[in-house]
């Protein structure tokens, strides 16, 4: 059985890209999840007593929900602009694209 891959696929997925997308998604869900948490766990407190079975599949079906949503658009954004660099390369490149700006900015006001 013979499968074709698409051609819109051109690109081999590198461990330092899969690295990257794994750093950003893990720490990016601390703030996701701390946020969802500050939403949530309040609305349910009286109904967790009542019913805690039901809350907390509930609860762990809206993180899940989430996380989902998280990972899938974060790879998505991955794909669209082709980030197939080091994490920490590519801040490294931002940060210094930001000096320059902000020295440009500093000769200008001068």
């Amino acid at each position: 059985m013979e499968t074709s891959k698409s051609p819109e696929i051109t690109h081999k997925d590198t461990h330092a890209k899969s690295l990257s997308e794994a750093f950003v998604n893990s720490f990016g869900s601390y703030p996701i999840g701390y946020a969802l948490g500050i939403v949530i766990l309040p609305l349910s407190v009286g109904w967790i007593q009542e019913d805690p079975l039901t809350v907390n599949l509930l609860i762990t079906a809206i993180y899940a929900a989430v996380s989902f949503g998280r990972t899938y658009i974060l790879r998505r954004i991955f794909v669209k602009f082709g980030i197939d660099d080091n994490f920490i390369r590519l801040g490294i490149k931002g940060a210094s694209k930001i000096s320059k700006i902000f020295s440009k900015r500093k000769i200008k006001n001068e």
